[in-house]
């Protein structure tokens, strides 16, 4: 009996053993799905990072505190029902730089752009693009298509009519 007991002991001690190896696995696990459902996030079109935003009066205005800090900020605006997605980013240059979340090519695939330092690059194809050649002369083939914007003073202001005119891409 004592060696019932003493099995039963070691048994014990080695279930509970098990039993938070097995918690420490499923917690790590369980953060790891967070961490990639996260990132997923972030990289699926129409996920995450996009914030949505409204025209008042026609017009999509963006402080440019906001978009001035050489990161890629991307939008999505809902036009009867379809997303429409679009990205600013101040240039090395010092300009800002807008133009609609789809490849000229690319865009069937619906994958957008990500931004590795000074370029935008193709999701798709994996075409890299300055962000500084980004605008109305760098337009067609193989680019990020340009979407107009203007300044004034503090704002960054897009109208509603010229994202509208991107709802092909998406």
């Amino acid at each position: 009996m004592g060696k019932a007991t003493k099995n039963k002991g070691i048994g014990a001690a080695a279930g509970n053993h098990g039993t938070s190896t097995l918690a420490r696995l499923a917690a790590t696990a369980a953060a790891l799905l967070v961490g990639v459902g996260v990132v997923c996030a972030f990289t699926i079109p129409g996920l995450g990072g996009n914030e949505k935003v409204k025209p008042v009066n026609g017009v999509v205005t963006l402080p440019l505190a906001r978009v001035s800090d050489g990161a890629a900020h991307f939008y999505r605006f809902e036009d009867g029902g379809k997303e429409i997605r679009f990205f600013v980013v101040k240039g090395s240059d010092g300009a800002l730089h807008t133009a609609f979340d789809a490849c000229d090519v690319c865009f069937h695939e619906k994958k957008g752009y990500v931004q590795q330092g000074g370029f935008m690059i193709c999701k798709n194809c994996n075409r890299k693009f300055a962000i500084t050649m980004i605008g109305r002369m760098n337009s067609g083939g193989c680019n990020p298509s340009h979407l107009d914007h203007a300044g004034d003073g503090g704002n960054i202001s897009i109208k509603a009519a010229d994202i509208e005119s991107g709802a092909r891409f998406f």
